[in-house]
Formats: structure tokens, sequence, C-alpha cells
């Protein structure tokens, strides 16, 4: 099996390195894969000015039935650009790879080149939440998916931005050479908890952070790290030097939201991380999620 990264002009450079370390990773777990790197451009270049010895152009490689190509995001001013779509020789190729049966996946708006291919005609996909817009209105025939970090649609995979392109990769690698394989490796790269495609771009570790009330701060870090507790609303004034009155008033007006619902946010998004991981019981995934049972959380979950 062949992996060919595309370097484009403009390059994302943790688009393309996030992808490629997993598969290097998985490579030496025993993977049986080729790392290959190709461009359409004469220099590439990454958006932090980072240059590329000699690439390949894409018109070199020999790929086959089975193997998958990968597009990394570049800037958006030139994926905006009149040369980007001028491109036409790189996507007609793009969709031959796809006709000769290889999987084309894109990471960030390098899904903006598997439209221009035709790729995306009454396919789900997505991309960049920033970019998800732009996508449906260039290419109305898609199907994009919001919120999600990845998402396979006949032969062609699409991420969101970034670090979804880990995910990505997880996911691919998973299908390839199943789950516990695939752990190993999560846990080599210091992903512990891979996060499926159905995983919001947003995070409850962030969403509710936009204020700058420092005990509420340390209230919400206490949480993340001791979910398995009990954590009781007098235990977290005492934390923090405030009433439990004070406090519950305190955090609903700087978040949003009352302690309890965001303690069972925090819980229900540990567990469904968890849940991936197929070496976890689901007593187990409860237990360290400050869940009683294992059927409290299968209520939770429905929600």
């Amino acid at each position: 099996m062949t992996l060919a990264f595309i370097i484009p002009p403009h390059l994302e450079l943790l688009d393309l390195a996030g992808p490629v370390q997993v598969f290097t990773e998985a490579k030496s777990y025993g993977l049986d894969a080729a790392l290959e790197f190709y461009t359409y451009g004469d220099e590439p270049t990454s958006t932090s000015g980072l240059g590329f010895n000699k690439v390949s152009n894409y018109q070199e490689a020999k790929l086959k039935e089975g193997d998958y190509v990968f597009v990394p995001g570049m800037n958006w001013d030139y994926v905006d650009s009149i040369s980007f779509r001028a491109e036409r020789d790189f996507f007609k190729w793009l969709k031959e790879c796809s006709e000769n049966k290889m999987t084309v996946c894109s990471i960030c708006n390098g899904a903006f080149a598997l439209g221009q291919a035709g790729l995306l005609k009454n396919t789900e996909c997505t991309t960049h939440w920033k970019r998800v817009k732009a996508l449906q209105q260039q290419f109305p025939d898609a199907k994009v998916v919001a919120d999600i970090l990845y998402i396979k649609s006949n032969n062609v995979y699409t991420s969101a931005g970034i670090s979804a392109g880990i995910d990505l990769a997880l996911a691919i690698l998973e299908n390839v050479k199943g789950p516990l394989f695939t752990h190993k490796v999560a846990r080599e790269l210091v992903v512990y908890h891979r996060r499926s495609g159905r995983h919001k771009q947003q995070s409850i570790y962030l969403d509710y952070r936009n204020h700058i009330n420092p005990q509420i701060h340390e209230v919400q870090d206490y949480l993340v790290d001791n979910l398995s507790k009990e954590n009781t609303i007098e235990e977290l004034a005492a934390r923090v030097g405030m009433s439990p009155r004070n406090l519950s008033r305190v955090f609903k007006e700087v978040t949003g939201s009352t302690i309890l619902e965001y303690h069972t946010q925090l819980r229900k998004e540990y567990a469904s991380t968890m849940l991936n991981n197929p070496e976890y019981t689901i007593e187990y995934i409860a237990s360290q999620c400050g869940f009683k049972t294992a059927r409290q959380l299968h209520r939770i979950l429905k929600r």
C-alpha cells in the first residue's frame, strides 16, 4: 500500500505533518506501507516560510488500486485565487485516482481541490469550520456537513482543519489494521483519547472559557482533572474561597452554564472519547467519568 502526500504551494505544515507522523509511527509497529511525496508546483513552500528540497511531480507517481492520496490544506488566499483554480491537470489527475479505486483524502481546505476535481458531487464532506459555507457555495452539489472532524463518503475522506488530520489518519489506520493496532499507535503519539469523526469541531474543554475570571477557570480546571470524584458545590467553593451560592451565581454569569450542566457535559465528552478504546469496559468508563453505574452512563449518553 502506498500513501501519497501532495505538497501544494502555500502548504499548512501541520495538515501534512500530522497524518504523516501517524503513518510513520504505524510503520514502526509493522504497517506495510510506503510514504511518498509529490507536488504540482515548482518550489512548494509552507505558510510559515519553510521550503522543501526537490519533490517529484505528481505525474511521476505510480499508484494503484487500494492506495491513498492526501491533499493537505493551504493558505486561503491561494485556494481562493485564479492560480489555484487553473491547476486543471492536477484536478484531472485526482479524479483519475478516484476512478482507479484509490482513496482520495483532504485535510482542512484541501477539500476545495477535491471539489475542483469533481469528487464532492453528491458526496458527504467537510472542511475547516471557517470554510464550510464557502465550500457549499462553490460546490452546490456537495453534501457539506458542518461541525464534524472527518467523514468518509464513497472513496473520499475529508476532514476539518489542522489537528483533525491526525484523527482522519487514525481512522484510516483503524480501517486498515483494526482498533487495537490503532490504539497502540495513538498511545505512541500521546494521543491517548482518539476522537471519532462525529466529534464536534468545538470543544467542551474550550467553549466555556471566554471569560477572565481566575476562580472560575480554576474550578473548570479542577473539574476536568477530577471527573471521577463527586465534586460537591461546597468543596469547589472552598477550593476557590467563595461561598457555594456566590460560586453558582458567578459560574452561570460568566460561562452561561450551571456547574452541574458543565460537569455533566465534561463527563459525557470524556466517556464518548473513552468508548473509542477497545480495552475499556463500559463499567470502567463509567467509574472513570464519575458515574455510579454503567446504566447511569447509558442514560446520559442517550440524551
